[in-house]
């Protein structure tokens, strides 16, 4: 679809048809989807996030002052959504063991068993070389399970930066977990 169909579509729905409403919804629905599952990696998840970036969108269109600008707009929205779906996503718990005793489990077979004992091992030598504040940072958000409040206040840091700092250390740990791949 040409962008001036676009436009013209998002100008009409924007003065409450509906037909053009939803032939935006088709023309974008593809779009919005890879998006959110680009960040939630859960289909049935990305569907109902996308889902509710059309309502949303459904809902605020109205207010968009410059219609041209729509593709972006709905990306930002998309990409706002699914982020604070991840963010907000309850942790996984187990209140007793008696959830887990009905599942029956194999025995690791001994290549696996070496084989995460030695990623177990390469991920602990990456930490070792890593500075302190992005290993401390690394280490209380996986390892701990503090939440990005609580590091706010342990760090003496905005939430913002604390993201920032988890966002940079993984990077680091990752550069530093390639050195240790062995080349072939």
């Amino acid at each position: 679809m040409e962008e001036t169909q676009i436009l013209q579509l998002v100008k009409l729905a924007q003065l409450g048809d509906r037909e053009a409403f939803g032939m935006l919804v088709t023309q974008f629905e593809r779009t919005v989807f890879a998006i959110v599952l680009k960040r939630l990696r859960c289909r049935a998840e990305a569907l109902e996030v996308s889902q509710d970036v059309f309502m949303q969108v459904m809902r605020k269109l109205p207010q968009l002052r410059e219609p041209e600008r729509f593709c972006g707009w709905l990306r930002r929205i998309a990409v706002r959504m699914a982020i604070n779906r991840a963010v907000r996503r309850p942790k996984e718990v187990f209140n007793d063991g008696s959830t887990l005793e009905s599942v029956k489990t194999e025995r690791d077979n001994p290549l696996e068993s070496i084989l995460r004992n030695e990623h177990a091992a390469q991920l602990r030598e990456g930490l070792k070389e890593l500075r302190p504040l992005d290993r401390e940072t690394l280490q209380a958000f996986y390892f701990e399970g503090r939440s990005l409040q609580e590091m706010s206040h342990d760090f003496n840091s905005p939430v913002g930066t604390i993201k920032r700092r988890l966002h940079t250390a993984r990077n680091r740990l990752r550069d530093q977990l390639s050195k240790l791949q062995p080349v072939g």
